[in-house]
């Protein structure tokens, strides 16, 4: 029975993550692109200086630098190490190469969306902001358009609940508790018809508590949080990774070549054994989607609350979130994986990525390694997780009107899902977050094709004013009251 659900999950991923959902996915990064003329190019110093200049007198709920890292904590996660890896076993090294142009193009599309979410916000009398692809398809769209985003946000909320906020998240954490404490299952118990290692169970019990008293607090404490776990743990997964690569240093080149090669023929890197053009692309914008993000319409709920009065700024922010997560970290994450050989030893998930740090670094001990990668994973799904639950509870609420019933139930069924994640098998976990995204990333580029003319409206009268050597007097309130 189960065998013939998961061949089902999987038909459906496959048919949402077709080739029109790909092409339309790279379509509209590639029109925002040329509309904005490589803007994630050209302004992407800028950007990265805004990320710690917070803006004076700016309304919203956090900081900017907060609200990015709400977002980023959200996507750095297991689509950063199990993610990468899974695209890579199953289509070849060249899936990294799609990784790549999917988060170059998906960068023009995380501006958009971080625009978008300031202009079109509802900021209320007590400070509480609430954005997303739900009110710009509602207020830029037109009301007649209110169904499209209903539909967001219902897909909105599945995807946290069944999809990248929770087993995805919690599974990858579980399998690299156990293949550290526990590695050969020696001590199991039977549960659900199957044996699971207590050291699982231990971890699934620690990590629902800890999301249970995080989430009480809500966004501040969720991206308080955030602020200090999310930039620790991903210079401490870079220093690992860079030193992987520089211990390989005469590898990189080989490993660069294997992966341009295996783009566009993964049979000659292969062998045949594993993955096709198609395979590579789909299964290389898939993830690479799900760790950035881009076309989702997730981040921009994060960047709602941002404290600006600048949509165009927040919007360079929001674009360095893809930036570091695929451009930087997924990156690395890559080469360390085909450098290492990791993705052809008949592993899958978070064990790929263990195997390329435990081979990586030979003259540390296996335990430092895979400690330091168990650390990081935990903690980047950790925060993953909570930065899910905040989007599925805003997609709530602008669903329900703000019931703070409703919102208390999600609340609970979203930890009941984080207890149970670590019980889902690996592949159906990850088609039913495939799924999600793809259900989800509809409403919200039909919103940024038809709203583009409104971006580029935003980003040449900010830069216009920037050119008159006169930004700040120049500020004006770009989230519309309610």
């Amino acid at each position: 029975m189960f065998s013939q659900i998961n061949e089902l999950i999987s038909r459906i991923d496959g048919w949402v993550w077709g080739l029109p959902l790909i092409v339309l996915i790279m379509a509209t990064g590639i029109y925002l692109t040329c509309r904005l003329g490589l803007l994630q190019m050209r302004h992407l110093p800028r950007a990265l200086r805004y990320m710690f200049q917070n803006e004076a007198d700016g309304e919203g709920e956090v900081t900017s630098f907060g609200a990015l890292c709400t977002a980023l904590s959200a996507t750095i996660g297991t689509g950063n190490i199990a993610g990468v890896a899974t695209a890579i076993v199953t289509g070849g090294p060249g899936a990294l190469f799609w990784m790549w142009l999917a988060a170059f193009f998906g960068m023009a599309t995380k501006y958009a969306e971080g625009l978008l979410a300031v202009l079109y916000r509802t900021v209320d009398k007590d400070g509480h902001a609430l954005g997303g692809p739900f009110y710009y398809i509602e207020r830029g769209m037109g009301k007649q358009w209110k169904w499209l985003a209903c539909l967001f946000a219902f897909f909105g909320m599945c995807v946290g609940l069944f999809g990248i906020g929770t087993f995805t998240q919690v599974n990858s954490i579980a399998t690299a508790v156990s293949n550290l404490f526990d590695p050969g299952a020696v001590h199991t118990v039977s549960m659900f018809g199957a044996s699971y290692s207590y050291a699982t169970i231990a971890a699934d019990i620690v990590l629902t508590v800890c999301v249970a008293l995080v989430l009480l607090g809500g966004i501040r404490r969720i991206a308080s949080v955030s602020q200090v776990v999310v930039p620790f743990m991903a210079v401490l997964y870079i220093v690992f990774c860079l030193g992987i690569l520089l211990y390989h240093f005469k590898s990189i080149p080989g490993a660069l070549g294997e992966i341009i090669q295996g783009a566009f023929n993964p049979a000659a890197v292969t062998g045949g054994a594993v993955g096709s053009l198609t395979v590579a692309m789909q299964k290389g914008i898939a993830r690479g989607i799900f760790s950035n993000e881009a076309g989702l319409g997730s981040a921009p709920i994060a960047a709602a609350a941002a404290q600006t009065n600048e949509p165009v700024r927040q919007g360079l922010v929001s674009m360095t979130g893809t930036f570091i997560d695929t451009i930087i970290i997924c990156t690395m994450t890559g080469l360390t994986i085909v450098i290492t050989g990791a993705w052809d030893v008949g592993l899958d998930g978070p064990l790929v990525t263990s195997y390329a740090f435990d081979n990586g670094l030979p003259f540390l001990p296996g335990w430092v390694t895979s400690g330091v990668l168990m650390l990081c994973l935990v903690f980047f799904a950790f925060t993953t997780i909570l930065g899910w639950d905040y989007y599925g509870e805003r997609c709530l609420e602008y669903l329900s009107g703000g019931s703070k019933r409703s919102l208390l139930i999600y609340r609970w069924l979203y930890i009941l899902a984080v207890f149970i994640g670590p019980y889902m098998t690996i592949e159906a976990v990850w088609n039913i977050a495939d799924i999600f995204n793809g259900l989800m990333a509809l409403p919200n580029l039909i919103a940024l094709l038809t709203l583009s003319g409104v971006i580029v409206r935003e980003t040449r009268s900010y830069f216009d004013r920037l050119s008159a050597h006169d930004p700040e007097s120049a500020v004006r309130t770009g989230s519309r009251k309610s």
